[in-house]
């Protein structure tokens, strides 16, 4: 299956902003932030297909993650 990965802010240092993973069928976000060495502790919002969520749900071909680091600022 194809997930599409969106990546903002200080997520994008050194990979592309938005990548397209062909994974195993069943596979939960947390295995897609493994695979791009993104430690969970520093993910502030996490959406799968718009709606905000735990790391544990399971992919489906088609899906759509959006990844934000903690943003800063005044």
């Amino acid at each position: 299956m194809n997930v599409e990965v969106r990546l903002f802010a200080t997520f994008r240092e050194g990979r592309e902003k938005k990548q397209v993973l062909t994974l195993a069928e069943g596979t939960e976000i947390s295995e897609v932030l493994n695979r791009l060495n993104i430690n969970v502790e520093e993910v502030s919002i996490l959406l799968l297909n718009g709606i905000d969520g735990p790391v544990d749900r399971r992919l489906n071909d088609g899906d759509v993650i959006a990844i934000f680091p903690p943003v800063g600022g005044g």
